[in-house]
């Protein structure tokens, strides 16, 4: 005999919505396998690190079943807060001052206020990967910084590169530096805008080593571990540290945009990639100044030692700058344009919008001074938009001390 189609499946075979909640409502999660919350732990620590500091933050049992982030020496790249950048406060408020810094993730689109007790006496001279690297004011003691764990490393004071390399107390204040790898532990890279030297030191050494005495850069990006950077007045892309000494030449930057001295050359993380951007002029006399401006893109292949033209940047957004530069996803940051260059011009305009698909700019925000680095002079201008707090993360000038 064959069962007659439609017939009602006898209740009870699957559980009620109403049952699974009264199920799970009434289950103790703190009993989770050690090894699934494990698992579970290690998603969550592939996206945020800050979402894994709060699963383990949940109970005794999950802490104990996970890592713990808080690694001293700084080395282990999985609990570095990947994604997260440092916004100056819009009033030029220096962070030392305000003890806090407001961090903005550019995935997530998250944002925290973390209070820093730390940044007493110190001045923010380097990020990477979101970590701070801190000089003393009164020691030059260099100190690197977890913002969400709170563990730092502390290195050997920078005062003898200062006193015997580098004397021009202009370079002093436009320090750079940035956090590599090396064999055993990190190591800090430091470098300065009118001085052709970079020095390194790594914890436990007594002084900082020079490791190129003639070498100026344009500019330069922590990578994947490595520092590289644009050599000043030419077309070389350089690995900076760990220094190769036969290959230390990454790529060849074409002039066929300008010489050296007439564009602008900026190195970004885009996706996991190096990108390199050429800013160069365009001669129109309709255009105004801030409309002068066309760019081009190269992914920079550092294992093949090539350059790969790049024809539009998708739905990311890039913000340039001569510090740092910084690229984000415009899929869930509804206020940033998607396949845009933000810049600003010495000319006094502090956003510029340009859209790579319309091939249209955009004046987003105008000068508004706020100090005369001696004292406030007029009241804030906020609200600020998310671009102008993006594009601080990438001005030098606004982490230095403000008298």
């Amino acid at each position: 005999m064959t069962v007659a189609a439609g017939r009602k499946r006898k209740s009870g075979s699957f559980p009620t919505l109403v049952t699974c909640k009264r199920w799970a409502q009434g289950m103790d999660w703190t009993s989770l396998p050690p090894d699934i919350a494990n698992a579970i732990a290690e998603r969550l620590l592939a996206v945020d690190m800050v979402d894994y500091i709060c699963f383990r933050a949940v109970c005794s049992h999950w802490r104990a079943s996970t890592a713990s982030p808080r690694d001293p020496t700084l080395r282990d790249v999985r609990f570095h807060p990947r994604g997260w950048v440092a916004l100056c406060d819009g009033d030029c408020v220096p962070p030392a001052d305000a003890g806090e810094i407001a961090f903005f993730h550019t995935t997530t689109s998250r944002r925290l206020r973390v209070r820093l007790p730390e940044l007493h006496d110190h001045r923010i001279v380097g990020f990477t990967d979101g970590l701070l690297v801190l000089l003393n004011k009164r020691t030059t003691a260099v100190r690197v910084l977890h913002p969400f764990t709170r563990v730092f490393v502390d290195l050997a004071p920078i005062a003898p590169v200062f006193q015997h390399l580098v004397k021009d107390t202009w370079s002093h204040a436009q320090m750079n530096a940035a956090v590599c790898w090396s064999d055993t532990s990190i190591a800090v890279v430091a470098w300065f805008p009118s001085a052709s030297v970079v020095v390194c030191t790594e914890p436990g050494h007594a002084c900082w080593s020079v490791i190129f005495r003639c070498l100026q850069l344009w500019t330069a990006l922590p990578f994947q571990g490595r520092l590289f950077g644009i050599k000043s007045g030419t077309p070389l892309i350089v690995q900076v540290y760990p220094r190769n000494l036969q290959y230390t030449v990454v790529a060849h930057i074409p002039t066929s945009f300008g010489r050296p001295l007439m564009c602008t050359y900026h190195l970004a993380e885009f996706g996991g990639r190096m990108l390199l951007t050429i800013q160069h002029r365009v001669s129109d006399r309709c255009l105004e100044g801030w409309q002068s401006s066309a760019f081009a893109f190269f992914v920079v292949d550092a294992h093949r030692r090539e350059l790969v033209p790049v024809d539009g940047l998708g739905d990311r957004a890039l913000f340039l700058n001569s510090d740092r530069c910084l690229c984000v996803s415009a899929k869930d940051l509804p206020s940033i344009s998607g396949n845009s260059v933000y810049f600003n011009l010495h000319s006094g305009d502090p956003v510029v919008l340009h859209s790579l698909s319309s091939r249209t700019f955009e004046r987003t925000s105008t000068l508004s001074l706020i100090h005369d680095s001696k004292k406030r002079i007029r009241p804030s201008v906020r609200p600020f938009t998310l671009a102008d707090h993006l594009l601080t993360y990438c001005h030098h000038s606004h982490w230095i001390y403000v008298p």
